[in-house]
């Protein structure tokens, strides 16, 4: 019979690691200097929140201009309420940093907050450019943060990026073709006139009318001719441009031709329809009418 020595050496081991008590350190080493990529990242990789410093917009964001204002007020909430939205990011090892896909705006108001960091959205797995650029052009357009121009060369980098037609530029963004062809063509336009577009003293539907002529030294003569020219005033100088004639305004007339040969014609510069065509014509017989009580003669 094993006696209760016996037991106990036999399971010494098993009882001295059950009150803590090892022979080797069998926690697992970690390394002292954590990977750049997991800095501020929790248990859900996907948000976390980083230093500012850690965080450098996209060069090739096609947004290039931010309204100071707008990021003075937005500051102030941030400051105020706290961070509502994650800014979107992904890696970059030849940085060494987050590059913002989305969210720049965000990223701008919490540094001039002076808060030292921003909540983000992690983006997992690997981006394509042209996967990039849609987002961002996506994000701006729903927001309507872009100008024209930048608007404008988004579409055509897109476009180039993946050899598409205007069509399957449309499709894949959701953005109508009609849409996509009257910014594009802004390109098409002489510098200074983009610049004016760009600093708004010209905007981008008169402009667009001014694509339609095919010099441009009739689109320049048009755009320096006076400031803040209406749309119509742009459409009208084009016309005359091409020579052609102002259309007639869109109104109503009908010939109304009797058995023995007599044509009657009502004309209005308004639409109009039969009840105020008969009412017309009732009025010029009273007319007629009143001559023939007076004897009057045709002339």
């Amino acid at each position: 019979m094993t006696s209760t020595r016996n037991v106990l050496e036999k399971i010494k081991g098993k009882l001295d690691e059950s009150m803590g008590v090892r022979a080797n350190d069998s926690r697992p080493q970690l390394s002292p200097v954590p990977n750049a990529k997991d800095v501020g990242r929790r248990a859900l990789r996907t948000f976390g929140t980083l230093a500012v410093d850690n965080l450098i917009p996209d060069p090739e964001q096609p947004r290039t201009e931010f309204d100071e204002q707008e990021i003075e007020h937005l500051a102030q909430s941030i400051r105020e309420k706290g961070q509502f939205h994650p800014i979107r990011v992904r890696w970059s090892e030849n940085h060494g940093k987050w590059i913002i896909i989305s969210g720049e705006r965000r990223f701008r108001a919490i540094k001039h907050a002076g808060l030292p960091t921003a909540e983000c959205y992690f983006q997992e797995g690997e981006l394509t450019k042209t996967d990039i650029l849609e987002q961002q052009l996506i994000e701006n357009l729903l927001r309507e943060d872009l100008k024209p121009i930048e608007e404008a060369k988004a579409f055509d980098q897109l476009i180039k990026l993946n050899g598409w037609t205007a069509k399957e530029l449309s499709s894949a963004i959701r953005v109508s073709p009609g849409k996509i062809a009257r910014s594009m063509a802004l390109l098409s336009l002489p510098a200074e006139i983009q610049t004016k577009v760009e600093d708004g003293e010209l905007s981008a539907r008169a402009a667009y009318e001014l694509s339609k002529l095919s010099s441009e030294q009739q689109q320049s003569a048009i755009a320096s001719g006076e400031e803040n020219l209406s749309i119509a005033t742009v459409q009208k100088k084009v016309r005359e441009r091409k020579g052609k004639a102002s259309p007639r305004a869109r109104g109503v007339k009908q010939t109304f031709v009797t058995e023995d040969g007599w044509k009657i014609t009502v004309a209005s510069d308004k639409k109009a329809n039969y009840y105020e065509l008969e009412q017309a014509l009732q009025q010029a017989l009273d007319e007629v009418r009143l001559r023939i009580e007076n004897n009057v003669q045709l002339s």
